[in-house]
């Protein structure tokens, strides 16, 4: 719910600061007093349209700041689907939610969401749930399509998953095949693809070309190598080399070690020293022994590894490690694309008889689900045109249509509310009604049936006891304060009959400071009410008296 509105240097509002409550409050005052610029700034924090004329003369920008807490919403989780696009969104959560926008008298506009810099299109997404504006210039989602469905839905209790199932396997199944309708001509593609597979089969990379590299560079200094190696081994094992000098050290530490017990460590390090020269001669001299000096060997291995640089080059592959893998999953990959072409006119027919398949199933949920809609649509018109009765509607009729339609998202059909204002008019969408104080007695009779249904956490009704009176006015009064149990009601109002219902009473008034308009806006209770009653009412001590009898009677 709305728990604080706070507006600066908008239009002629200097600067005011609005609490309001749960369950119906109203707005009362003069004619232009500026009861149209506090909806005008909470439509901005809902994501309307702003431009710099707005802006207070003299003022460098418009600031307005709207702080919404959990409240009547809740009860048809309206806080939760708050919370949950708010995550979505990576906005932090809390207790309350502040909304901040400010105009700039250059046209700018800037909106943070608790205090995190955001956009108006994230203010429209969350103004869906916070709050539905009825009235001249309002945004009124329930005249949309797309509301008017969801809300017959849960008003009804409509499972919808098996129709939306099935909806979105045919959906799938129609994007696979217009992909392939659509698709250009593949035949060089494909001639490209067999070319690209036969070369890469014919190339039969394998894990022994992961190092062919290493191979070819050794083969091709074989005799670098041999000779090296000859060297090493005749260093190591001569009768001048490592081993023999060791055996010498070893019988002279042997020689000494009888009153020298140091020198028995001494020949363990010898010992050692001559089983790792033993050990690395025979590992050179095995590892040489494979090595093959032979011409066409290495001729063998050039050529391999031509092969496999032409394939790393070709198919862009050069870092990669290990090339076998490399090669083999790139060429599952050409495979399967091609046997996707090749197939592709029998994939098309496939598809397109399982298109049938799903459609007709679709169609099928479509049609049960249009009958719940319809049977639902009844209860909703028969309740809605009931409570249109005492709203000055006497002879009004209300229905839902809902008609049969393509399949789509949504369902088989499409919703409408229709309303037939008089005998013998024609009866009209929702949308099309021309009045706005008719428009939005009937969103109240609309919104009492949603109102255990429906999580928009505020309605805001502007002027809509706009041309009645009497008792009329007293039943919208009375419809008012009973659609507050579930929501919270925010009413500008110029009826008397309709104000006395209100739990919160806000008085907008208009002053002349130093040469300049000036609005304010406070709560009243007790004797300031029932002056304001009063007022509403004509003035004057019998106005009074009147005035206390009708808050007294309303509070019954």
């Amino acid at each position: 719910m709305l728990q604080r509105l706070s507006v600066y240097n908008l239009a002629v509002v200097e600067n005011i600061e609005a609490e309001f409550g749960e369950g119906l409050n109203v707005l009362t005052g003069e004619t232009g007093a500026g009861k149209s610029v506090i909806i005008g700034a909470l439509e901005l924090v809902l994501g309307s349209r702003a431009d710099a004329s707005i802006v207070r003369d003299g003022a460098k920008e418009a600031r307005v700041e709207a702080v919404f807490t959990d409240g009547a919403a809740t009860r048809a989780g309206g806080w939760k689907k708050l919370c949950a696009i708010l995550e979505e969104l990576g906005i932090e959560q809390g207790e309350e939610l502040v909304i901040r926008r400010t105009i700039g008298s250059n046209g700018g506009s800037r909106v943070w969401v608790n205090d995190q810099s955001s956009t108006v299109a994230t203010l429209k997404k969350l103004g869906v749930i916070l709050a539905d504006i009825h009235g001249p210039r309002a945004n009124q989602n329930i005249l949309e399509e797309k509301f008017q469905r969801g809300s017959l839905d849960s008003f009804g209790a409509i499972d919808v998953s098996k129709y939306l199932g099935a909806w979105e396997a045919l959906a799938a199944c129609r994007e696979e095949a217009e992909a392939l309708r659509t698709e250009k001509d593949t035949e060089g593609e494909e001639d490209l693809l067999r070319f690209q597979v036969g070369e890469l089969e014919a190339a039969a990379i394998t894990s022994e070309d992961d190092e062919i590299e290493e191979r070819h560079l050794a083969a091709s200094h074989s005799g670098d190598v041999i000779e090296c190696a000859n060297a090493v081994t005749e260093a190591l094992g001569g009768d001048n080399g490592v081993s023999a000098l060791l055996s010498d050290v070893h019988a002279q530490l042997a020689r000494v070690s009888r009153f020298f017990p140091d020198a028995e460590g001494w020949m363990e390090s010898a010992n050692a020293l001559a089983l790792g020269a033993d050990e690395l001669s025979r590992s050179v001299a095995d590892c040489v022994s494979r090595l093959d000096a032979d011409a066409a060997e290495l001729e063998r291995l050039d050529e391999r590894l031509s092969v496999v640089n032409r394939i790393k080059r070709k198919y862009h592959l050069e870092g990669a490690s290990p090339i076998s893998s490399a090669v083999e999953e790139l060429l599952e990959k050409k495979r399967r694309r091609l046997e996707a072409l090749e197939g592709r006119e029998e994939r098309l027919a496939e598809l397109e008889r399982e298109e049938a398949k799903l459609e007709e199933a679709a169609r099928r949920e479509g049609k049960t689900l249009r009958t719940a809609r319809a049977k639902a649509g009844e209860k909703l018109a028969k309740g809605v045109t009931q409570a249109l009765r005492g709203l000055g509607f006497a002879q009004a009729k209300f229905s839902v249509r809902v008609d049969e339609a393509p399949c789509s998202r949504s369902g088989a059909d499409n919703v409408a509310f229709i309303f037939e204002p008089n005998p013998g008019e024609s009866a009209r969408p929702l949308a099309d009604i021309a009045s706005s104080g008719e428009a939005a007695r009937v969103m109240l009779a609309i919104k009492s049936m949603l109102s255990s249904h429906d999580g928009t956490g505020t309605l805001v009704f502007d002027e809509i006891d706009a041309n009645i009176g009497g008792e009329t006015g007293k039943a919208v009064g009375e419809r008012m304060r009973e659609t507050a149990k579930a929501h919270q009601v925010i009413a500008i109002t110029h009826l008397a009959q309709s104000a006395v219902y209100s739990e919160r009473h806000l008085v907008v008034a208009k002053h002349v400071v130093g040469g300049r308009t000036r609005t304010s806006i406070r709560a009243v209770e007790g004797e300031e009410r029932e002056r304001e009653i009063a007022r509403m009412l004509g003035g004057g001590k019998a106005a009074l008296d009147h005035a206390r009898a009708m808050i007294a009677d309303a509070a019954k």
